[in-house]
């Protein structure tokens, strides 16, 4: 079964998310920091009415957090919640069957595998597959509905 993810950047490494829980990519938005908020949230946005948590996706991941001037927000459906990445760089969308993807290999471990569906090869490289709906903890969606 042929899936297609939309492929970004951060650092020097690919990640994908499938397209379907892709609802548009921004250029970064003016956002409002939001009090005690996880660390990892980086403050709210109005997107066309309606107030939108964003996370720092680096952040999140546990990778070196800088942000690039060129960087973009990625609005996903998260599960029930509606949620801004922030991403260096869109690449592509990609078109990939099912069977080329690999489970996250055994070496990786810890927090960060759980938000890991799966790795596949595109162009002689590696793309990260990530699961939208285990970036975030239940208790965390909790918070980011009390935020809009």
């Amino acid at each position: 079964m042929l899936k297609q993810f939309v492929v970004f950047q951060l650092e020097d490494e690919l990640y994908g998310i499938d397209i379907h829980q892709v609802m548009r990519i921004e250029k970064m938005l003016p956002l409002t920091r939001v009090p005690n908020a996880p660390s990892f949230v980086i403050g709210v946005c109005n997107l066309r009415g309606s107030v939108v948590p964003v996370i720092d996706l680096k952040k999140r991941l546990a990778l070196p957090s800088r942000q690039d001037e060129n960087a973009k927000i990625i609005i996903v459906n998260a599960g029930k919640q509606v949620v801004g990445m922030t991403i260096d760089a869109t690449v592509d969308v990609s078109s990939i069957e099912s069977d080329e993807i690999e489970p996250s290999p055994a070496l990786v471990t810890g927090i960060d595998a759980q938000f890991i569906q799966g790795v596949a090869k595109i162009s002689n490289r590696l793309l990260i597959i990530l699961d939208m709906e285990r970036v975030l903890t239940v208790d965390q969606f909790n918070v980011l509905e009390n935020m809009d």
